[in-house]
């Protein structure tokens, strides 16, 4: 049965079941406390504390989730980094009984037959999950085996949240699907509490799904890869072109929700999956020739692998939008492709000669501060190294290389507090940058100015613009904002001259605290990538501005003075950047 049949036939099959059928949300989360979405249940999160937000009793879907936990596990026969989950969850509406009968009765609704399934063993915490056990006893599964809390106990995700026992079901030896009973609310000191209404959670990865259906060995046999592999065929060593079939896939709907290439959160993980690729394609030569005698043809790029997957996941209903994304995820690809390149040669030809010594003078090991060098003067990501030591035989100091980052971080701190005085920053928010009062008043100027800005910026450009970072010192500010062109003059006058409007009306800056979702709903802006508490600081400049953030700033605008824009300028595909200062 094909990819699109299973989702097709999953998503049906819960409709009759009295589900409401939600679309995937996006890789970047509503949600301070993780990085990237990780699970199905994750935009369903704050149902199962409060079910009466749900907007239904019972959910299902098909939910894009992206993990890197088991980033060194890629290019076996079924770990990912991105992967589709299918999900059916219920708030109060079912329970334990009625969950795995679902389960099992769609399975045998596609043709496949239940090998075991296993229950939470029980420990100190928290009890054994009888019930779950009975259950399947009464479905006719003779194989139900007891695991521990490591194995059968899900949750929560992020720092606190829903947690409780799982039973997971196994075919083939695979574990295809894990049913979670949200029984318990895991506080952030890793205590429980019984929720008030147990919720259920289950998570099946489409891959794994598709692999037993198709009766496949592995994940990268099935119609969800074998386009890519086909792609990648003349590679020497099918294991290289694993890691670049999943990368490439993740490296699309990253891009496509917005994240792009960077040294820190979501666009670093961008980069890493990047970065990680190139080598790979570049290195592994092809063979001579196919065994059906034909030559090899062109090694894959990333590139072509990005298009091919942009151009069957496009396909499905649910993927469309990745169509219309198409040249700015080429973009992206490329210019971070050419980025690596600049720099890419000399720090190979360094990775070999190192790899070489290792094995000429027997130690078969590279040290810490090498490996540092290769990650920070040539942009090589960890993962990559890791990967041609595992190919060469040869070991890696890793303990010497986290030496070498803390040291290097202590460096970089100290280099802050010399260019600010010596005595470390009067304030230091990562935002906004002061050694002393004097600064901070200019600063806070600034951090106002800001705020008017990008409000200008979407009243001339609209609601498009969005906010990708600033940086804020005694000199200047620096926003940066997604934006898919170069701005005009006329279009940056106009820019220029509202905040500068806004500045001479003297207008009111107020601030109050409410709850995250409230401000979202009043239409404050904010940073999408920003992890934010439940209650946060809205600020306000008369009916200019609204934005949560957490200041400080100036009483009235026209504390803020003149303001200027001193250059305009592109720092990424889709990303520019202004650079303002104030009189």
């Amino acid at each position: 049965m094909s990819s699109a049949e299973l989702r097709k036939k999953f998503l049906e099959f819960f409709e009759k079941q009295g589900h409401k059928i939600v679309l995937s949300s996006s890789l970047i989360p509503d949600d301070p406390s993780v990085l990237l979405t990780t699970a199905g249940m994750q935009q369903f999160k704050k149902y199962y504390t409060d079910p009466a937000l749900a907007p239904a009793p019972n959910i299902a879907s098909i939910q894009k989730c992206f993990r890197t936990s088991d980033i060194d596990e890629v290019g076996d026969k079924s770990h990912l980094t991105f992967f589709e989950m299918l999900g059916n969850f219920s708030f109060g509406g079912y329970f334990k009984e009625e969950a795995i009968g679902c389960a099992k009765e769609f399975l045998e609704s596609i043709g496949l037959k239940i090998e075991y399934a296993t229950v939470f063993a029980g420990d100190e915490k928290t009890s054994f999950d009888e019930e779950s056990y009975r259950v399947w006893q009464k479905l006719g599964i003779k194989d139900i085996r007891k695991a521990s809390r490591e194995d059968n106990f899900w949750g929560p995700t992020g720092k606190e949240g829903p947690c409780g026992p799982t039973t997971e079901i196994y075919i083939n030896g695979v574990e295809i699907w894990n049913i979670v009973f949200n029984e318990y609310y895991c506080k952030a000191d890793g205590t429980l509490e019984k929720l008030k209404i147990p919720g259920v959670d289950t998570g099946m990865g489409l891959e794994r799904l598709a692999m037993v259906s198709q009766n496949k060995k592995n994940i990268f046999e099935t119609d969800l890869f074998e386009p890519l592999m086909r792609l990648m065929k003349g590679m020497a060593g099918g294991w290289s072109a694993r890691i670049a079939a999943d990368h490439a896939r993740g490296v699309v709907f990253l891009i496509a929700d917005g994240v792009i290439p960077s040294n820190k959160e979501q666009g670093y993980v961008l980069r890493r999956l990047i970065r990680r690729v190139i080598p790979h394609l570049k290195e592994r030569q092809p063979l001579s020739r196919f065994d059906d005698g034909m030559p090899v043809p062109k090694l894959a790029s990333l590139k072509m692998l990005a298009e091919q997957v942009i151009n069957q996941y496009g396909e499905e209903k649910m993927y469309m939008y990745l169509l219309d994304k198409r040249e700015e995820i080429l973009k992206v690809v490329e210019e971070e492709q050419q980025r690596f390149l600049q720099i890419y040669d000399k720090g190979s030809k360094i990775l070999s000669k190192l790899i070489d010594s290792a094995k000429d003078d027997k130690t078969f090991k590279i040290q810490g501060t090498d490996i540092f060098g290769l990650v920070t003067t040539h942009g090589f990501v960890l993962e990559w190294i890791k990967d041609m030591a595992k190919l060469r035989g040869i070991e890696l100091d890793l303990g010497g290389f986290d030496e070498e980052f803390k040291k290097h971080q202590e460096i970089s701190r100290a280099g802050q507090e010399k260019k600010f005085g010596g005595h470390g920053l009067f304030l230091d928010t990562g935002e906004l940058k002061a050694a002393n009062e004097e600064e901070l008043k200019k600063v806070t100027r600034l951090h106002t100015a800001t705020h008017l800005l990008q409000a200008a910026l979407r009243k001339v450009l609209g609601d498009a613009v969005e906010q990708r970072g600033s940086d804020i010192t005694s000199e200047r500010t620096r926003f940066d904002f997604a934006f898919s062109r170069k701005l005009t003059p006329a279009e940056l006058k106009k820019v220029e001259d509202l905040v500068n409007e806004a500045i001479s009306r003297a207008l009111e800056v107020t601030m109050e605290e409410i709850d995250f979702e409230e401000a979202k709903k009043s239409g404050a802006l904010h940073f999408f990538r920003e992890k934010y508490p439940p209650r946060v600081k809205v600020w306000t400049a008369g009916d200019f501005s609204r934005e949560v953030c957490g200041g400080p700033h100036v009483k009235n605008t026209r504390e803020v003075g003149k303001f200027v824009i001193l250059k305009e300028e592109a720092v990424a595909a889709g990303v520019r950047r202004i650079r303002a200062t104030v009189g």
